[in-house]
């Protein structure tokens, strides 16, 4: 999974990758090709 400053690129990398917000963190998700995660945001602070 790679930790991105913009997921704008991520977001149109394939047509299956999602957008998704868990925890405070942005999440992209693709489910036909696992190699295209990514996530943005939130610290290592709880």
């Amino acid at each position: 999974m790679q930790v991105l400053s913009s997921l704008r690129s991520a977001k149109t990398r394939h047509k299956d990758c999602k957008v998704v917000r868990r925890r405070g963190r942005i999440y992209v998700i693709c489910k036909s090709n696992p190699r295209f995660k990514a996530v943005q945001g939130g610290s290592g602070k709880k």
